[in-house]
């Protein structure tokens, strides 16, 4: 391990550290500071399922409980190769967030690697890439290449937004209105925050996806007990398998 000495002509005796040493001190102190700031933009939500008194009426969703959320549709989207539900939509009008939640270490820190991962390959892939404070922690917002159906090249615009919590890290990517439009965007914000991520005692390697479930539909009520009106979502829980 190499090692920079003071001159001999200086005449403080102090040790020095090793270098290496002092970069370990940074990095411990910017991830100790990444986790302090995770904890205190999660002070309104996600939540994790030891914070909140239980399912209520939350939509479950297997690793994910979803509150009710007016006039969202709820996709599910469905990898036809291992039929597995592979991500979350919430749908609000011209706006989208899909939503997927992660195993983490207790450390924390995924959102700073994953971050740099996807504005690396943005980057690489031609768009552009702006890292900006967001509602939960330093987001990205991107403009990514795609082929329009007439084969010209068009940069679709997005927002990656990631949250670290204990054992678990969650990531939404806001697309359409949503991701150039912060009013837009602020329902879907809101929706994240009621968000409430079941991470579960099984040990599973980081960033393996948590897995979601389908929600069970309760078994219809006789005809003279069923309510007039049940309108948890306002349009109605909408659920989409998207495959």
């Amino acid at each position: 391990m190499s090692i920079f000495r003071r001159r001999a002509s200086q005449t403080s005796a102090e040790p020095v550290e090793p270098v290496d040493d002092v970069v370990d001190d940074l990095l411990d102190d910017v991830v100790e500071e990444e986790a302090q700031d995770a904890v205190a933009n999660r002070s309104q939500g996600p939540w994790d399922a030891a914070e909140v008194d239980g399912l209520g009426d939350r939509l479950d969703l297997g690793a994910v409980w979803l509150a009710p959320v007016p006039g969202a549709e709820i996709r599910l989207e469905i990898d036809q190769s291992t039929d597995t539900i592979n991500g979350l939509q919430i749908v609000i009008g011209e706006s989208a967030a899909q939503v997927q939640a992660f195993a983490a270490p207790r450390s924390g820190g995924v959102w700073r690697d994953v971050r740099r991962e996807i504005s690396g390959a943005i980057s690489g892939a031609g768009g552009t890439v702006d890292e900006v404070d967001g509602d939960f922690a330093r987001e990205l917002r991107v403009r990514m290449p795609q082929l329009a159906p007439d084969g010209r090249q068009v940069f679709a615009p997005a927002r990656f937004i990631g949250v670290d919590g204990p054992r678990w890290f969650l990531r939404a990517v806001l697309s359409g209105q949503a991701a150039i439009d912060d009013a837009a965007a602020a329902p879907l914000v809101e929706a994240l925050r009621s968000l409430v991520v079941v991470r579960g005692a099984a040990p599973m390697a980081p960033r393996e996806m948590l897995p979601l479930r389908l929600p069970e539909q309760p078994a219809p009520a006789p005809a003279e007990q069923q309510p007039e009106s049940f309108d948890p979502f306002e349009r109605g829980p909408e659920i989409t398998e998207v495959r």
